[in-house]
């Protein structure tokens, strides 16, 4: 599933899912890095992000996979 992730002025990560039209602020990143782990939005989704560059540019689209969570 595709998603935006970005980083607004204050510092706040946030996930754009364009298929739902959904924004959510990212609120839990599993382990000690964002790109090839899991991160956590606002409403319980989770996400497999992709392996990527510590210093990635954002805002990016990104190809991730949905894992189980909370509200599923």
């Amino acid at each position: 599933m595709k998603l935006m992730i970005r980083m607004d002025r204050k510092g706040i990560l946030s996930a754009y899912v364009p298929k739902k039209d959904l924004e959510e602020q990212i609120v839990c990143i599993d382990g000690k890095k964002m790109w090839g782990g899991v991160i956590t939005l606002a409403n319980g989704w989770r996400f497999q992000l992709p392996e990527m560059a510590a210093d990635t540019t954002l805002p990016v689209t990104v190809e991730a996979r949905r894992v189980a969570g909370e509200r599923d």
